[in-house]
């Protein structure tokens, strides 16, 4: 996935920093008494199967429970581990379907669009570290693990949360709604003289006062339609108000421009590309660019640490590694396992390097 430079992927690079890497077949018999030593030596099991796999080769809570109680195990899967759905493949991209994601995603007028970013993915991962995170501080009490059940479509779904009463309630079935903030506005994007855009949130009373103030147009706070926030979120009104700033907005430059709207405090951002980002002073002085060391490549930019702790701040120790690079250093130094033990292990394709 992602891109490569020759034979390197570029994304592994980055999803893979700071992990070891080690190939075991678990359908071996040898492989499963290996992941068995690991895992019983492990404060927490990570996995994404589908429900089940991990129970028939032996490795599943219960199984791995029985000797090591304190086990926790995060669970990660499209539909969860139980309900009629459980066995069914799942990505991202499917369960937000299916958690309603898709259907808001893009312009009214045309089909729900793909969510550009993995971003079930990635709360999905957010889910489950504060997940893993709350079941160490009840081990930390009863000295007991359990399991950590996150579902990528129930990701998906808490992202509709004000949705749920309003349909219960009033059966309402919202819509794309394109660039705009629904039931809110100004809150959206608009044009700039060089065919740009801004994002403009002057979503309070006294925020919108100061975009009024300066456009020149504070007699639109006598006007009904705007003078509200619940006035200025009807569909009509809202549509009548994003006219009237962006016949503003397209007489200026879009940088001009947002650094008139943030000298008067009123949230504003050019609508950035990755170029940009790249040359922000911000996310250069906030270290969220990290050059990382790579052995093949001198260096691989990637994304900086979140979040960031003063005590105790993380650190990117080394880039993603080869797929299996570890293997062998893993069973050695955790395991104890003698040279000759992984030659063995080597040769009859139960383990496998990087090499």
């Amino acid at each position: 996935m992602g891109s490569h430079v020759g034979d390197i992927s570029l994304y592994a690079a980055s999803i893979l920093r700071n992990k070891r890497s080690v190939v075991i077949d678990l359908k071996s018999e040898q492989g499963r008494k290996l992941a068995l030593a690991l895992m019983a030596g492990a404060d927490i099991v990570l996995e994404n199967n589908r429900p089940g796999v991990l129970e028939r080769l032996g490795l599943g809570y219960e199984q791995v429970s029985a000797q090591h109680p304190g086990i926790i195990f995060v669970r990660i899967s499209g539909y969860g581990q139980d309900g009629p759905y459980a066995q069914r493949p799942g990505y991202g991209a499917i369960c937000e379907a299916v958690g309603g994601v898709r259907h808001m995603t893009g312009d009214p007028d045309r089909p729900p669009a793909r969510v550009a970013l993995a971003t079930t993915d990635y709360l999905t991962s957010v889910y489950a570290a504060f997940g893993a995170m709350g079941a160490l501080r009840s081990r930390d009490r009863t000295g007991q693990g359990q399991v950590v059940d996150v579902a990528l479509y129930e990701t998906a779904f808490t992202q509709l949360e004000p949705l749920v009463p309003a349909y219960q309630k009033l059966k309402k079935i919202p819509m794309r709604v394109g660039a705009n903030l629904p039931s809110m506005a100004p809150n959206s994007l608009y044009p700039t003289r060089d065919n740009n855009y801004l994002l403009i949130a002057a979503n309070s009373n006294a925020t919108f006062e100061r975009l009024l103030k300066l456009m020149d147009r504070l007699d639109l706070l006598d006007d009904t339609r705007f003078c509200s926030i619940r006035a200025r979120g009807q569909k009509p009104n809202m549509t009548d108000l994003d006219a009237i700033i962006s016949a503003w907005t397209r007489q200026y430059d879009a940088v001009e421009l947002e650094q008139m709207i943030i000298a008067v405090e009123v949230p504003v951002s050019r609508v950035y590309t990755i170029a940009d980002i790249f040359d922000d002073p911000h996310y250069q002085a906030r270290g969220m660019i990290a050059d990382v060391p790579h052995p093949q490549l001198a260096s691989v930019a990637q994304v900086g640490i979140v979040p960031r702790l003063s005590a105790t701040p993380g650190s990117i120790r080394f880039t993603g590694p080869d797929l299996g690079a570890d293997t062998v250093s893993v069973l050695r130094d955790e395991l104890g396992i003698d040279d000759q033990t992984i030659e063995d292990l080597l040769r009859d394709g139960v383990i496998a390097t990087g090499h």
